[in-house]
């Protein structure tokens, strides 16, 4: 499962979803282009039930803002705007 996260959506998107080989694929695609990846089986059944360009459901925001604030952290950056609605502090 991918997710996209831009700051003027409303909430991340489902970007794609996958078993098996897709999943391989989506997870191949992940590695050749940096992208950070993080296990969560609790989730993916959750939005295992999500269409693809979908808005994630609200009570899967909390589970998505953790995973969104690690991969920000393990690329060294915050997303756009964020230190300034934080005050400057970018964490």
């Amino acid at each position: 499962m991918a997710l996209s996260e831009a700051p003027d959506d409303a909430a991340p998107t489902v970007l794609a979803t996958g078993r098996g080989a897709l999943a391989e694929q989506i997870l191949n695609i992940a590695f050749a282009n940096g992208v950070k990846v993080r296990q969560d089986a609790d989730l993916v059944q959750i939005l295992g039930a999500i269409d693809v360009d979908s808005p994630i459901p609200t009570e899967a925001y909390a589970v998505v803002a953790e995973i969104l604030s690690y991969v920000y952290r393990a690329n060294g950056r915050a997303p756009e705007g964020f230190a300034a609605q934080h005050h400057g502090v970018a964490r």
